[in-house]
């Protein structure tokens, strides 16, 4: 029987259906990954953002495997990754250190004080005068929401951007997960949200390559010009200042759009 003629049209075809295809959030065949985003001990507030930051598949796009060195970058108050990433490390032999302004932070050490769930965590210094996180020791960066802080400090985003690339082995991922402003916005204006070029930028004068990007947390709803910036959204959903107060229409309305658009971005250290 002969082989059946396969036009260059039917191979273009091809080819961008299985582009398309990739572009797609990707699900994690990593069993302790799921384990861990599933995991008791995470509270329900927590577990109920899940449908908005989509943490398997964040974490499979960025390329999370078993037995990394894990730094996480100022993990927020409700610990949001850190009851995913450390019992992820402890479950697949790996470390977690997070990188803190004050590494004794009492609050941090009550989230992960059940070494049963979390192992054996460590905490490192990072703060814009300097950090004692080894160089060369990480394989995974993580930094969550945290440019539109720094961009309005100085040189900060240079200098922990230069700190992450020291930290991080060679081949060692940074991932950032970020609201991200309409291009041509300023970096400094106060909404809690940047220019994706703007973290790019950072990471690539540090001497990062960037190694993909995902619409994974992308959120069409977000017009991002809201009355108290992001923190209009959930899950802060600030409703009023001096100023202004949100009626409940208003506030049925933002609430509705739900948590920010964000970048996510994948880097690595050549």
């Amino acid at each position: 029987m002969p082989t059946p003629y396969i036009g260059r049209r039917t191979l273009v075809a091809a080819f961008a259906a299985l582009s398309l295809t990739s572009a797609l959030p990707a699900f994690a065949a990593d069993p302790a990954l799921a384990a861990a985003v599933d995991g008791a001990w995470r509270s329900d507030a927590n577990k109920a953002r899940d449908a908005y930051r989509h943490p398997v598949d964040a974490l499979t796009f960025w390329g999370l495997k078993p037995g990394m060195t894990i730094v996480e970058v100022d993990p927020g108050a409700k610990g949001w990754w850190t009851e995913i990433l450390a019992p992820y490390a402890k479950a697949t032999g790996g470390h977690y250190i997070a990188a803190l302004r004050n590494p004794k932070d009492e609050n941090f050490w009550k989230e992960v004080a059940d070494s049963s769930v979390y192992g054996a965590v460590s905490a490192k210094t990072l703060t814009p005068d300097g950090s004692d996180l080894p160089t060369n020791s990480a394989d995974f960066l993580l930094v969550a929401r945290a440019f539109h802080n720094w961009s309005r400090q100085g040189a900060t985003t240079d200098t922990y951007m230069k700190i992450f690339f020291d930290t991080l082995k060679p081949g060692g991922i940074l991932a950032v997960e970020q609201h991200r402003a309409p291009e041509g916005s300023a970096p400094k204006a106060g909404t809690g949200y940047v220019p994706e070029s703007y973290v790019i930028a950072a990471a690539e004068k540090a001497g990062f390559v960037l190694d993909g990007k995902s619409e994974i947390n992308a959120n069409p709803k977000d017009t991002r010009d809201h009355p108290f910036g992001v923190w209009t959204l959930p899950p802060v959903r600030q409703s009023k200042n001096d100023t202004r107060n949100l009626t409940e229409a208003e506030r049925a309305h933002y609430d509705a759009i739900g948590e920010s658009d964000r970048m996510t971005l994948k880097f690595k250290k050549p």
